[in-house]
């Protein structure tokens, strides 16, 4: 994944803003490359809470199997970067890829990501196949 990604037309996208904190800047004066892994993730947890029944999240839970991450802008102290979020229009059984893409005050990519996730079942913690309203959910 080495071009910048973009949501295919008419895919829901969930957004959210991240604004870093002290403790995210490293040695370099810019965001750490793993502060943009952790807001993947936030974003991530944030769509699901967002689009899931109730009954789902007490049944279901999501871990994450893989993650690819480009990274290609510094996003400064002080800067707000836009983080949006979207899923695949399929899944494979208990797989289903999201895709995140973080960009900063000018709109320019600081960072991508390509996740697989697997659904559980909470009760047995063991891959559950992704129900097909789920995929319409979450498109």
């Amino acid at each position: 994944m080495s071009r910048a990604i973009e949501p295919p037309e008419g895919r829901r996208v969930f957004t959210r803003s991240f604004t870093p904190s002290a403790a995210d800047i490293d040695a370099n004066g810019h965001v750490n490359n793993v502060v943009y892994l952790a807001w993947a993730q936030d974003l991530a947890v944030a769509h699901w809470a967002s689009t899931a029944r109730p009954e789902d999240s007490e049944a279901m839970a999501w871990i994450a199997l893989r993650h690819e991450v480009d990274y290609r802008r510094a996003l400064l102290p002080g800067e707000t970067a836009l983080g949006r979020t979207w899923v695949s229009d399929k899944a494979e059984g208990p797989r289903f890829d999201r895709f995140v893409r973080i960009d900063g005050p000018d709109g320019a990519m600081c960072a991508q990501v390509r996740t697989v996730w697997c659904l559980i079942d909470r009760d047995t913690g063991r891959p559950r196949r992704v129900p097909p309203d789920m995929v319409t959910r979450f498109g």
